[in-house]
């Protein structure tokens, strides 16, 4: 056995989805190596953190009592600069173990934060240890991943419901002519699902649960509600404090989570009010494409289209549109770092 195989002596790029909830990691030439769920497990006396991404979601369910969760992200942005830095550190330990060299990371990002913002996430990823950071616009990303045609002289429109942001973009010409991003996505919906069975059923849930509910039964479309099941729900009696379940009414959810969806449908309205009277045409023959696991939502793609009255699908693979299009923008590299030396 060859005890070098695997070793590279060439700097590994290294593309990371680095989201509220989880982080996908893609290596050029690889693909998708890994997924885990964004968060570290700190021990409750110290405060230190002892396991990040899948080791830290082991240790917070079996052993809740000694330690607490944390995650680097929050609408989009870095909130812990230190749990940011270890998930990142993670990503090159597992993904360069084999490299004498360190690694070039490209990090997508939202639309709208600023440099200061864009800053922490360059610091915290040379902290962690990598050679050099790109940073790509969460939007731009998933419509590469989409297939969209993004060079091409044509208005390409895209929205991208992730956990903590929705990310909203018109590109044409490889660049973004109008964007917006609003911390309004599948995080919150699921906040509003938790509130409402509490209120109306005196049940207290989790948010995975919530957000279990949310995709096995909630509908985008009030009226379209009624044809999907009831469920049954597992949580903590409000008045007892004891174990209870009820059984929830799919209206239920949908009801819950419209202020959510009527502040992306406003936000996604805003932004097409910005598209040029030159490419307008281009938006309504090729439609608004939904990525991120927001679009998931059972109808989320036919009220967007009945409220913009623009044709409306969900892309083929929402989930990894994003890690896909930072994958093949990774290939960019050398021009990127050519672009970085002038500026």
């Amino acid at each position: 056995m060859n005890i070098l195989a695997g070793i590279s002596l060439k700097a590994k790029r290294i593309g990371i989805d680095l989201g509220t909830a989880n982080i996908v990691v893609w290596m050029d030439g690889r693909g998708i190596i890994n997924r885990e769920p964004s968060i570290v497990a700190r021990d409750i006396s110290q405060g230190h953190i002892v396991a990040v991404g899948n080791e830290a979601f082991r240790l917070l369910n079996e052993r809740p009592g000694y330690y607490v969760s944390s995650r680097p992200l929050k609408e989009g942005v870095i909130a812990d600069y230190e749990t940011t830095v270890a998930l990142i550190k993670n990503i090159i330990k597992k993904s360069a173990k084999f490299s004498f060299q360190k690694p070039y990371l490209m990090i997508c990002v939202p639309t709208g934060i600023t440099e200061v913002e864009k800053r922490a996430v360059v610091d915290a990823a040379l902290e962690a240890g990598a050679k050099d950071t790109f940073l790509v616009d969460e939007p731009y990303a998933a419509a590469i991943g989409a297939g969209l045609p993004i060079s091409a002289p044509t208005g390409n429109f895209i929205v991208d419901i992730g956990g903590g942001t929705t990310n909203i973009a018109l590109i044409s010409l490889s660049g973004i002519v109008a964007s917006r991003t609003i911390p309004f996505a599948g995080d919150k919906m699921d906040e509003a699902i938790r509130t409402y069975v509490e209120k109306k059923y005196g049940l207290q849930i989790g948010l995975r649960i919530a957000e279990m509910i949310k995709m096995k039964s909630g509908s985008a479309d009030l009226k379209e509600s009624v044809y999907y099941k009831k469920q049954e729900v597992k949580g903590r009696n409000c008045a007892s404090g004891l174990p209870g379940k009820v059984t929830i009414a799919p209206q239920d959810i949908s009801f819950a989570i419209q202020p959510v969806l009527h502040a992306i449908v406003e936000a996604v309205i805003s932004v097409l009010e910005q598209v040029p009277p030159e490419i307008a045409a281009d938006v309504i023959t090729q439609g608004i494409v939904l990525t991120g696991g927001g679009a998931l939502l059972h109808d989320i793609a036919k009220v967007i289209e009945k409220k913009t009255e623009i044709p409306t699908a969900v892309s083929a693979d929402p989930l990894d549109c994003v890690v896909t299009g930072i994958g093949e923008n990774l290939k960019r590299i050398k021009q990127l770092k050519k672009e970085q030396s002038t500026q």
